[in-house]
């Protein structure tokens, strides 16, 4: 090894020149290779020579690009590619490219020039940063300076980027081509490579300049070709950064009005919240100094704003109000035009009175209409952008931002609306509420009657509750109702089941809200009541203590607040109750209504019942009020027949309790069709005068209403009844029969009535007109008097009832038979007119029912019968 000398190695590299490429290539790394050719370049002299334009030129010499990356050009470009990957702006990605033309041909620096939209051409000056990937620097542009219109071409970039040609040359002063020279002054400059950069659509978005300085070397060729490669990724990189960036904004926007959303919309308790947190959203948004908000009245045509943008917070003050014609918001609210200002104090539009209660100087004004429902609700005023003016992006992002604002304003209002209307609402119950329980004064009156120990007839079929005062209704009712809460109660248990402050409160209170209606009032209520009380005392029934209590109490609470009209006039004139309840419409109210009643303080008679019993009072309240709709009276019966006939019943099924207790209620509702002739006549009369006033109605509003409705045809009434009674209460009636024998008075009362009703209808003659063979005087005795006959000669009575049973059953009999033989041919006498109009009067005399239906029942009645 000593023999070896520097010279002899020269030597054997001369003479063996692939070894020193293997050795190369396997042991030294491109970084030193670069190293290598850079210190190399630096070391070459150029010798002079001129082109055919005579412009001077530099020896071609071996770039970095050819001796470098010749063998591995796309890691080269890998490399680049990954460094712009890590740029996000247009201008950082250009100025690396340039950087890299730099390096790659031995120039001594760069200038940067773009074009914006306007063809002004800018120079952009750029300052290292260090880069997050080892030692290597970034170039960061700073903002540019304007250099002049690309179409003058007076300056050697503005000559490029008009020409878009290439320009290499040793004399950048004195060039007419350029007169103006570079296009920032460089003394020491006149080696220049100046090369456009392009974008696909053949427009110039810059141009690049490499310098020389203290030299005269031109640019070669390859300088030029290898400079031009770099660049041709300029328009890709672009692109993507164009892409990425909007990409960017997007995701930002996006996120920013969900942001939004949730905090608007979750957080909503008044319209000032609401404004104050879109004014800062929306200053957020552009990079504004101040925002304000104003709303249009409509009623006067003025813009008005109460709070504003004091720079660190919203605060509430004196409201500021002017014309919709006035100032840039007036023009905005006015024309809907979106504006962009630069210079408020210059522009004619601006209202200075606004700075000058406020104190605040504006300079720049972005401002926008916010709509809702096509119409105009306020305009959003951006004022002073923090950097620049507002840009066309800021435009954009504010007008998507301004829909959020509608949404959120026009749902604050609603939400202000709705907060004012259910405070109304609570001052409207307590009010009502107040003026609707019993006074303590009605109250003590109840409270210092004695309750009778026992009521002489109060479960006979043909008691009259109509009949009874009706101070006394009151007592009656505690009267049954103590008695039914007594049967919850087992033996030798002291357990207390009610409260009699309780229900003389419930009472009182449940007597006050039925309206002043002629029928469906208070006495229908005690009628239903008592008539549901007598089936319970009369019956070997099975339902539970729970069940009958709550039939009991649904009876007497069934048609509370009614008005006097069915559910088809609610539905057809468009009530509220008909917009909350869409099927069953005043059964649901009633229901409702008697909760109601349960929860004021002192009404609540179930209090002592358990969590259990109390949910299902009430599930079978529901059901039983809801049973009174005619509309389900069909579908019940169907099913209680179904099971009935196939010998199914059974009193341990609940569901056929509940059928059972649904039909029971609409036996009950109709109780008046099965009393004595003169107390029956007596109560369709009453009905009829409420039919009637509806048909008064109904014509006043220019409607027809149907014949039963109708006044002018009140001697239709007779073959009315004949439907009502052979389509409703004869089949209801018989049902209940069967399933709970002891409640056959009803049926023969029914049928008794029948008859009466026939004779009427077949002889075409009106009330009044019954013979008193037909008319039964003896039932004609004053109800009341019968009422007190019962209480004094309890034992006479009886008997007496007794014979009229044997003389009744001869009645049913015949009466039957005569049913039988009416619904086997549907005539009357035989005769085809009478037959069609029977036909017509079970039809039409769905509405004539004690409780509620719908036009719809016609011919469900029609089939049913």
């Amino acid at each position: 090894m000593a023999d070896v000398s520097p010279e002899l190695v020269t030597h054997f590299l001369n003479e063996n020149p692939e070894f020193l490429d293997r050795y190369v290539t396997t042991h030294v790394s491109e970084d030193k290779i670069r190293q290598w050719s850079l210190r190399k370049g630096s070391k070459n002299v150029h010798t002079r020579q001129h082109n055919l334009n005579g412009e001077l030129l530099r020896e071609k010499k071996s770039s970095k690009w050819k001796t470098c990356v010749q063998s591995s050009k796309w890691k080269v470009l890998h490399e680049m590619t990954r460094d712009i990957s890590y740029q996000t702006d247009r201008l950082q990605i250009l100025a690396e490219l340039a950087q890299c033309a730099v390096d790659s041909t031995s120039a001594d620096g760069f200038n940067l020039y773009l074009a914006d939209s306007n063809q002004q051409l800018y120079h952009h000056k750029v300052s290292p940063i260090s880069s997050s990937r080892g030692s290597r620097t970034t170039d960061r542009p700073s903002e540019g300076s304007y250099i002049g219109n690309i179409e003058t071409g007076t300056s050697l970039p503005s000559y490029v980027a008009k020409t878009k040609d290439t320009i290499r040359t040793n004399h950048v002063q004195g060039d007419m081509r350029f007169p103006a020279g570079l296009g920032i002054k460089m003394e020491h400059v006149q080696t220049v490579l100046a090369i456009p950069i392009l974008q696909e659509d053949s427009g110039v978005l810059g141009v690049i300049e490499l310098y020389r300085q203290f030299s005269t070397d031109s640019f070669t060729q390859e300088d030029e070709e290898v400079t031009a490669t770099l660049l041709v990724w300029a328009d890709v990189c672009v692109d993507y950064v164009q892409m990425y960036n909007s990409m960017m904004r997007q995701r930002k926007l996006n996120d920013f009005l969900l942001a939004v959303t949730k905090s608007i919309f979750q957080d909503i308790v008044s319209m000032d919240t609401v404004i104050m947190k879109i004014m800062n959203y929306a200053k957020k948004l552009v990079n504004a100094d101040r925002a304000s908000l104003f709303l249009l009245d409509t009623k006067t045509t003025e813009l008005y704003a109460r709070i504003f943008d004091t720079g660190k917070e919203h605060v509430p003050q004196k409201e500021i109000r002017f014309p919709m014609d006035k100032g840039v918001a007036g023009h905005v609210a006015s024309t809907g035009q979106v504006l962009n200002i630069t210079d408020a104090y210059n522009d004619g539009r601006f209202n200075r009175e606004v700075d000058m209660q406020t104190g605040y100087r504006t300079k720049s004004i972005l401002c926008m209409p916010i709509y809702i429902r096509g119409s105009i609700i306020g305009v959003v005023q951006m004022v002073n952008k923090k950097e620049g003016t507002f840009t066309m992006a800021d435009e954009e992002s504010f007008e998507t931002f301004a829909i959020y604002c509608g949404l959120a304003l026009h749902h604050a209002k609603l939400y202000d609306k709705i907060r004012r209307s259910e405070q109304k609402y609570k001052v409207a119950l307590e009010v009502l509420s107040y003026h609707a329980q019993c006074t303590d004064d009605e109250y003590k009156i109840i409270k210092s009657t004695p309750l009778p120990d026992n009521i002489p007839g109060i479960i006979d079929y043909e008691f009259s509750p109509w009949d009874v005062e009706d101070n006394r209704k009151c007592l009656y009712v505690l009267y049954m109702m103590k008695d039914i809460f007594s049967m919850a109660t087992k033996k030798n248990e002291n357990e207390k089941r009610y409260d009699l402050d309780d229900m003389i409160r419930f009472t009182m209170t449940v007597k006050k809200n039925y309206r002043n209606v002629p029928y469906h009032n208070w006495a229908h209520a005690f009628s239903v009541a008592h008539a549901v009380y007598t089936v319970i005392k009369t019956t070997k029934h099975s339902f539970s203590p729970v069940e009958c209590l709550a039939l009991y109490v649904a009876c007497l609470c069934h048609d509370l607040d009614h008005r006097g009209k069915t559910n088809a006039f609610m539905v057809k004139s468009a009530s509220p109750l008909a917009a909350i309840y869409s099927t069953s419409t005043m059964e649901h109210h009633h229901f409702n209504h008697t909760v109601t009643i349960l929860q004021n303080e002192g009404h609540n008679i179930f209090k002592h019942l358990t969590s259990d019993q109390y949910k299902q009072i009430l599930g079978d309240i529901r059901q039983c009020i809801l049973a009174t709709d005619l509309a389900l009276f069909f579908g019940n019966r169907a099913r209680l027949q179904e099971v009935s006939d196939k010998n199914e019943f059974s009193w341990d099924d609940s569901e056929h309790r509940h059928v059972v207790m649904a039909i029971c209620m609409t036996a009950c509702d109709l109780c008046s069709m099965y009393k004595p002739w003169d107390i029956q006549l007596q109560v369709v009369n009453v009905i009829m005068e409420e039919f009637w006033l509806q048909g008064d109605e109904e014509k006043s509003q220019g409607l027809t209403p149907m014949p039963m409705m109708d006044r002018d045809k009140k001697d239709e009434l007779p073959h009315l009844e004949v439907g009502f009674l052979v389509g409703i209460c004869l089949p209801c009636y018989e049902l209940m029969a069967q399933v709970l024998p002891n409640t056959k008075p009803m049926v023969d009362g029914a049928v008794s009535n029948l008859k009466k009703w026939k004779y009427l209808a077949e002889n075409k003659l009106t009330v009044d007109q019954l013979p008193p063979e037909q008319g039964l005087e003896g039932n004609k005795q004053d109800s009341s008097g019968k009422n007190k006959q019962r209480e004094e000669e309890e034992s006479d009575k009886q008997n007496e009832l007794n014979a009229k049973a044997g003389n009744k059953d001869e009645l049913t009999e015949e009466s039957k038979m005569e049913s039988v033989e009416e619904n086997k041919n549907k005539s009357i006498d035989n005769q085809s007119d009478k037959g069609s109009l029977l036909t017509d009067v079970r039809s039409e005399s769905s509405v004539l029912v004690h409780s509620d239906n719908d036009n719809n029942l016609t011919e469900q009645i029609h089939d049913n019968t």
